[in-house]
């Protein structure tokens, strides 16, 4: 099985095959869409933890009912700069993965789940990153 998926990538991504990428998906019957990925910290600004059942309880108020087609969610070390002091620091985090069409809602909803995050937490900002692609399930 990954030999093949390796093969398939190969090909998909070969400079000198006709089609690129695009005809991978295809072949997959893969659709495209963008791939939406949410950075959390799980501690506050007075280095107090996020329990939990805190970030289940926002992972089933906030996140699931705007993005119910799916998504993952994966523990993660976070790090970053501070914007106040200049430190480097360090937490655990979730980052949550969506895998979805380009609608003209995605960014409210995203913005949303952001918003959200940060108010009930007191956070400075919650990461997002964007890439487009395609999937299949």
């Amino acid at each position: 099985m990954l030999s093949l998926l390796l093969g398939l990538t190969a090909v998909g991504c070969s400079s000198t095959h006709p089609s690129g990428p695009a005809s991978l998906c295809t072949q997959l019957a893969a659709q495209t869409d963008l791939h939406v990925t949410l950075m959390f910290g799980l501690s506050r600004p007075d280095g107090s933890l996020i329990s939990d059942a805190a970030w289940q309880d926002f992972l089933g108020k906030e996140i699931t009912p705007r993005f119910p087609d799916g998504l993952s969610v994966l523990p993660a070390q976070g790090f970053w700069r501070d914007r106040q002091t200049g430190k480097t620091g360090s937490e655990s985090s979730r980052l949550v993965w969506i895998a979805t069409p380009d609608r003209p809602d995605l960014a409210g909803r995203i913005e949303a789940v952001r918003r959200a995050y940060r108010a009930r937490f007191s956070q400075q900002s919650v990461g997002v990153s964007l890439q487009r692609g395609c999937t299949a399930f």
